[in-house]
Parts: C-alpha cells; structure tokens; sequence
C-alpha cells in the first residue's frame, strides 16, 4: 500500500498514513497526533534523474567558454566550486579526500599548499592527476 504524507492544520505536526489506491479519497483521514480531520496531504520532494549524457552537456556548457577556466590556477576557491560542481554533476561518490580538498580549496589554501599538507593524495584512492585537479 502507498504512504500518503500530511500535515495537520489544527496541531501542525506531520503524519504519514497507508492507504490503497482505491481508499484514496474515498476513507477519511485523521492526524494521528490529535485525531483533528481539518488535514492536508503533503507532496513529498521529488528528485530527477539526469542521464550521464544530460550531466555532460551542463558540465560542456559551463565550460565551453575557454575565459570560464582562464586564472583557475591563481584562484582557489573558484577552483573549489568548480571541482565541486563536477563532483555533483558526476553522479558519483566521490572519496573522502575529494571532499577535503574541495574544502581547503573554498577557503582559499593553494593546491600546492594541500599537496604538501597531504602527501599521499595522488594515491590510488583519488586519482592524482588523473582526476584534472592539477595534483601530481
């Protein structure tokens, strides 16, 4: 049976109900907390998925223009939310590091800087120069 989400407008807290398709609608709904039937159904987020094609093409457009990745390397928190971006648009989980380096990134600290305070970080777990982060 599907879960139906409401909200009660009398005491204001959140429930959630079974219901079958065919008792949608037809049987009344209570708040469980104070049994008020003055209720509304909530519409849940909804979460899209985007295809591997649709993920590059947005990544291709934000970087189609060669001056949105001219002075990266002298700037890094715009390298940070640039990486950052990727991360997400990739679809992937991404190595604990990965998330580390996008943090000291946004602060500001300089990829020469990270490499030095994590030596190991061109291992196996992220990919070194591989990834594109300039690291080797």
């Amino acid at each position: 049976m599907p879960i139906y989400d409401y909200i009660c407008l009398d005491c204001h807290k959140r429930f959630e109900i079974y219901l079958s398709y065919s008792e949608y609608g037809a049987r009344p709904v209570a708040c469980s907390h104070c049994l008020s039937d003055h209720v509304r159904r909530r519409v849940p987020r909804v979460r899209v998925a985007k295809s591997e094609e649709s993920r590059m093409d947005d990544l291709a457009g934000d970087f189609s223009d060669p001056s949105a990745l001219a002075g990266l390397e002298n700037d890094p928190q715009a390298m940070g939310r640039m990486m950052r971006k990727m991360g997400k648009e990739l679809g992937e989980e991404m190595p604990p590091e990965f998330d580390e380096v996008i943090d000291r990134l946004e602060k500001g600290q300089s990829p020469e800087e990270i490499e030095k305070e994590i030596p190991d970080l061109g291992g196996e777990g992220m990919g070194g120069a591989d990834m594109g982060m300039g690291f080797e």
